[in-house]
């Protein structure tokens, strides 16, 4: 009995072994919530090519949009704990839907094994061309003056973080506009272009090209700082808002269960690809911020106090999941 329990450990960490040796064999899958165009798009087609060729296997990219990234979530959550299923994870999702939603297929604390960080970004309030505003506060005094529902803004869906930005804004602006949630950034923006929306607080990284192009207003950046390739455009703080600071992040996470190997494995690739000076750089024309230095540690730890956070600000706000 003993001798066949030593030899069943003994197997145990000769599989092991060999997984993170072996692995990977096949091509693996990264599954995103959110349609071609978003910053997690963005995000997932520069890392993607450089981890396959880490990797020696092609990673084919499934875009996966709706219910606020949980398609996409529950799929990795019942996927094989094999490593060939990744979720391009949205914190925000994570930490968000919990509050939004009164019952989840998933457990976005339990479920998953966070890999890596990968970058985090902030959002820009951007207005369609038709909007004569030149300032946020210029912009306030057109909301206060306009007829009911003359003033419409985009989200990515409800409880998305330009959800909750443009929430908070019209509570701290004492302005009204109606919600016109899409199922992720890209349709989102496409909105605002066409003039179906009139502003959106849109993930920096998404509209960068738009704002440069002129075929939408940046007004005001969310974060702490003015983005480096938007010099020009203030943050919130500096246009009047003191202590507006919203911010998001996205990482790669593993079903529960994944061998430790196989993350570490991961996680040791990603951390060199983010190293990489020309990945660098493709996150900074995005207006993504690296997290190369973020541990798997800090960023669960994350999720959980943000969970916290969002609970509070969903509970103000009323803001309930369609």
């Amino acid at each position: 009995m003993r001798l066949s329990l030593l030899v069943c450990i003994g197997c145990m960490i000769c599989s092991a072994t060999v997984a993170a040796q072996t692995y990977p064999t096949r091509p693996i899958r990264l599954v995103l919530g959110a349609a071609p165009g978003g910053s997690a798009d963005a995000g997932a087609r520069i890392l993607a090519p450089k981890l396959a060729q880490a990797l020696g296997q092609s990673i084919v990219i499934d875009n996966r949009p709706g219910a606020n990234n949980n398609v996409a979530t529950e799929i990795v959550a019942r996927a094989p704990a094999n490593g060939y299923t990744l979720l391009y994870a949205y914190s925000a999702a994570l930490a968000v839907n919990p509050s939004l939603y009164d019952k989840l297929p998933f457990d976005p604390l339990k479920d998953f094994t966070h890999v890596q960080p990968i970058a985090s970004f902030q959002f820009i309030l951007v207005l369609n061309k038709s909007v004569t505003a030149a300032s946020v506060k210029d912009l306030v005094a057109q909301m206060k003056n306009a007829k009911p529902g003359q003033f419409q803004y985009a989200s990515a869906g409800v409880g998305s973080p330009n959800h909750l930005a443009a929430e908070l804004f019209k509570a701290r602006a004492g302005v009204n506009a109606d919600h016109v949630p899409y199922k992720s950034g890209g349709p989102a923006t496409l909105s605002l272009i066409a003039g179906e929306t009139r502003l959106y607080f849109a993930s920096l990284s998404s509209v960068i090209p738009h704002v440069k192009a002129g075929t939408m207003k940046g007004l005001a950046v969310t974060g702490p700082k003015r983005s480096p390739e938007l010099p020009d455009v203030p943050t919130m703080q500096e246009s009047g808002y003191p202590g507006f600071d919203v911010t998001a992040w996205h990482g790669i996470v593993v079903p529960a269960g994944t061998p430790k190997s196989v993350v570490d494995r991961l996680n040791k690739e990603i951390v060199k690809v983010l190293h990489m000076s020309d990945v660098q750089e493709g996150f900074r024309r995005t207006g993504l911020d690296i997290m190369a230095d973020v541990t798997p540690q800090q960023a669960a730890a994350r999720i959980r106090s943000e969970t916290v956070l969002w609970a509070k600000v969903i509970k103000n706000a009323g803001i309930k999941a369609e």
